[in-house]
């Protein structure tokens, strides 16, 4: 549910609410109690992540991650296939 932005014409009392999209907007001031309130109009329906434990890389692509997996897995066998070189080498040299 998104939060509204608020104003009233008549004396100036501005706050928020919190309401869903399909309820009308409300036009009785809670100060005043006059009907001059007027929603505002926001800054967009963005997605906002508030608070911790929200990170870029939660929501890759399928795709990107078979691709970073793979990479992964190229670069971790390298080293291995290195060091049984290295040993076989050495083994075979004597």
């Amino acid at each position: 549910m998104p939060t509204y932005d608020y104003v009233c014409d008549a004396c100036e009392h501005a706050f928020e609410l919190f309401q869903s999209i399909k309820d009308d907007p409300i036009k009785k001031c809670p100060q005043c109690g006059k009907n001059k309130l007027r929603r505002l109009i926001g800054p967009g329906a963005a997605v906002l992540f508030r608070g911790s434990g929200f990170y870029q890389t939660d929501y890759r692509s399928a795709s990107y991650k078979k691709a970073a997996k793979a990479e992964k897995g190229s670069s971790t066998s390298e080293p291995k296939s290195e060091k049984k070189s290295t040993t076989a080498s050495g083994g075979d040299g004597k």
